[in-house]
């Protein structure tokens, strides 16, 4: 006996610690339109359901079992329903293909208390749910028309907290989209549409609970299209009655609330309305509406986001030190109703949180569902907290990305931290440190400062520009698994790498690795893409810290070594590694700040290579590059390929050793040795003890190497009415085009202004002049280069024929 009782302990007891024991809880699950079809329920309910415990009658309520004790997998689940309203003939159904859900349709308003029995391996547990019936009431004193109660208004529309909710929410998109589409929308405009801008429609199966479609019945209104600006002051003034359904109001999102007004005689449910903390940990509520792709897709893009696992952990529940919403307060960032009350400079006691209290990052996260006047009803970021860990303020930089950049930055200021003594494998500057890489920001500094690339004035969103760009797949293969509300630019399961946002700057791009690096960054010999040579880095940098010289990093040992240099290196090391981009949301910075790290750790960069452009001036091509700092550097080699061999034409003495930046240009003029089409340039640098590394190829378009100026014959010629005119400049220029007709009178002026060196084309279109009429004109170019010094003067004729 007393062995048995001897393993029992064991079992029971860990470190002192008792195993946790499995807990049920009953989870309300969303059934959106588009799982609704995926779970085949569009034949059996054909019900979409909010999620939420508060419903209208006669609509589904689904609920499924999950054990929150600990990670053991349910065996068995077992629900029942020991209490219902009296009347009630509802039962608990089973759900196609669903072993732990289960559904009820309520059919009479009241209390419905669902049971569930979980059995795991190590035990059981029983718990209920109150589900909550009701019919709709609307929400009143909308657009004019006074709130007879029973509606929302007309108790809440003296409250103090009522009152600003109510006045944002009164002209934002939701309450107004009903109107908007029956006066001014599409002429498709149908009752189809009105299950997602009305109180309480169908949607789908019938059910009588006094929603707008069986209010509109009982007055007698009937919707013909098409949608007029009449229709709005026709359905207020004939159906007053019908105007608080007519809106999409406050119990779309808490739920129907007939029986929630407390002086309702007879009633035995008062008080049920769904609060703000369940909205929020229930995106399914908007995907009510927001989950019908092809269009209605929003939804189904944040389900494959990283946004919608709700990721959590004991150490959110910080208790009362979590108020203070600084940076150091985990569930600012990790919980959607800890982040909302960042947004309203209001905190979060986390005293005995647990994974069942935790909310994750939903729709009512990032935007206000009563509107507040931001696009989008973005949430507000608070006055001073756009602010870095090291304290860098990026105000005014981000526009929409602003808020993302709220938690998408490190913790911490790298000064003060990289002090400290490493004590885990998670110090440094946290994950999802995006903000600062991006901004060019707090990495742990060792000489000179770091250099930045221009995203962060160029990319005017941040993380929305490039991040939330619309696919054009309307099929399923890429659509809702990147861009949007996914936030992802990667499908893994095709390999499909979503580019577009970086098409308008960079031209054609397909993947990230067409984005070459400028150098050999990572020394092994090859010039690679910024992905692929950040990546060579990184494990540079690992197999510099400890244990030295192999690919792994020992956090015990740099605690250990206690060295400043050494602690600063692994800083830099995680800011890049965790940023996740692969240097391609600010390579220039990136590389950077691994290089300068790789030269504090012993090793020796000839030249850190930090720009190689070209330009074509004057008819010559002019190659461009610049140096963060060089060590024993002789110079550069220049080398130009046309066709299949590189051949060295010149070369540029380096500044041996230097920590300054060092700026080179080089112009060679290849038409002079009679080449044409596409050739390249690269750069070979070549160390004083005679070692190389090449850059990166250049390639230039001789056809954009403009030597002289030219005026073409216009095309088409005859022309009727239009033709094209080109002209080409060997030097920025002032320029004027002109029209004539054959006595020399002025027809139309086309140029008049400074125009770069290159090839133009401008449109002339004779039905644009009053009274022309067919014959020869002439077009006349008069050029002068800006320093005055070339001038250009030249006639020809052209054709009308009508």
């Amino acid at each position: 006996m007393k062995k048995v009782l001897l393993a029992l302990i064991c079992l029971l007891f860990i470190s002192g610690t008792i195993l946790p024991q499995p807990k049920g809880k009953i989870v309300v699950e969303p059934v959106t339109p588009h799982r609704l079809e995926a779970l085949g329920l569009t034949g059996v309910t054909n019900s979409v359901s909010n999620g939420l415990n508060v419903i209208a009658k006669e609509t589904y309520v689904y609920l499924s079992a999950k054990n929150v004790g600990n990670t053991e997998p349910i065996t068995s689940a077992t629900f029942t329903l020991p209490t219902k309203p009296g009347g009630s003939t509802a039962t608990l159904q089973p759900v196609p293909g669903q072993p732990l859900w289960t559904m009820l349709k309520p059919d009479v308003n009241g209390q419905y208390i669902v049971a569930l029995n979980i059995v795991t391996a190590s035990g059981s547990h029983d718990t209920t749910i109150t589900i909550y019936s009701s019919n709709y009431m609307g929400v009143g004193n909308f657009d004019g028309v006074t709130g007879q109660f029973p509606s929302c208004t007309s108790c809440h529309s003296s409250s103090a907290w009522f009152t600003p909710i109510y006045d944002n929410w009164k002209n934002s998109p939701h309450a107004q989209m009903f109107k908007t589409m029956i006066t001014t929308g599409p002429a498709y405009y149908s009752t189809a549409c009105m299950k997602c801008h009305t109180t309480g429609y169908d949607h789908n199966n019938a059910a009588n609970n006094n929603g707008f479609d069986d209010v509109a019945l009982t007055l007698g209104w009937t919707w013909y299209g098409p949608p007029h600006p009449t229709k709005w002051d026709s359905l207020k003034t004939g159906f007053p009655g019908l105007v608080k359904f007519a809106t999409i109001g406050c119990e779309n999102c808490h739920g129907a609330a007939g029986s929630h007004p407390s002086n309702l005689p007879g009633d035995a449910i008062k008080g049920n309305i769904t609060q703000s903390d369940m909205l929020l940990a229930n995106s399914g509520n908007c995907g009510q509406c927001h989950d019908e792709p092809w269009r209605h897709n929003r939804y189904a893009q944040w389900e494959n986001s990283l946004h919608s696992e709700a990721l959590w952990s004991s150490s959110f529940a910080q208790g009362s030190s979590s108020q203070n919403n600084n940076l150091q307060n985990c569930i600012r960032c990790h919980d959607g109703r800890g982040f909302v009350n960042f947004t309203k400079g209001q905190t979060t006691n986390t005293t005995g949180w647990t994974e069942a209290k935790h909310t994750m990052i939903g729709c009512a996260t990032c935007h206000d569902p009563h509107g507040n006047g931001n696009e989008y009803a973005l949430r507000p970021t608070p006055v001073g907290s756009d602010t870095l860990g090291n304290g860098y303020s990026y105000t005014g930089i981000g526009g929409k990305g602003n808020l993302c950049m709220n938690c998408h930055k490190a913790r911490r200021d790298n000064v003060t931290y990289t002090q400290t003594q490493v004590t885990s494998q998670h110090w440094g500057p946290h994950h999802s440190v995006q903000s600062d890489v991006f901004l060019g920001q707090n990495a742990a500094q060792f000489t000179s400062p770091y250099l930045s690339g221009s995203h962060k004035f160029a990319v005017s969103d941040a993380c929305v520009t490039c991040h939330m760009v619309a696919t054009v797949d309307t099929g399923n293969v890429n659509r809702d698994k990147v861009g949007q509300h996914s936030f992802k630019l990667y499908n893994p399961d095709t390999g499909y790498e979503h580019t577009a946002a970086c098409t308008p700057c960079h031209g054609t791009i397909s993947g990230w690795n067409d984005f070459m690096a400028l150098t050999d960054y990572d020394g092994d010999g090859t010039v690679e893409s910024i992905p692929n040579e950040l990546e060579g880095l990184l494990q540079v940098i690992r197999i510099l810290l400890p244990p030295t010289g192999i690919d792994s990093i020992s956090w015990q040992m740099i605690r250990d070594m206690n060295d400043l240099t050494v602690r600063k290196a692994y800083w830099n090391y995680q800011l890049i590694d965790s940023d996740g981009s692969k240097g391609m949301h600010n390579s220039k910075f990136s590389f950077d700040v691994l290089l300068k790290t790789k030269v504090a750790l012993g090793q020796v960069i000839p030249v850190e290579l930090t720009s190689f452009t070209s330009e074509v001036r004057n008819g010559k091509v002019v190659l461009l590059w610049e140096t963060a700092s060089e060590t024993n550097n002789d110079g550069f080699e220049v080398e130009r390929k046309a066709g299949s061999n590189w051949v060295k034409i010149g070369f540029v003495k380096g500044n041996g050793t230097t920590s300054e930046i060092s700026r080179y240009s080089f112009t060679d003029n290849p038409k002079i040795n009679g080449l044409s089409g596409t050739v390249s340039y690269r750069l070979r640098q070549v160390d004083l003890n005679g070692n190389a590394t090449y850059t990166r190829e250049l390639k230039v378009n001789l056809g954009d190497v403009v030597d002289k100026y030219s005026l073409a014959q216009n095309y088409p010629n005859p022309f009727n009415p239009s033709t094209t005119i080109k002209f080409s400049l060997p030097y920025d220029s002032n320029v004027k085009l002109t029209v004539y007709n054959i006595n020399g009178e002025i027809v139309k002026e086309l140029v008049d202004g400074l125009y770069t060196m290159g090839e133009h084309e401008v449109q002339f279109n004779m039905s644009d002049v009053r009274g022309s009429a067919s014959g020869i004109y002439l077009y006349n170019i008069k050029a002068t280069s800006v320093d005055g010094s070339k001038t250009f003067n030249q006639t020809k004729k052209m054709v009308l024929i009508k």
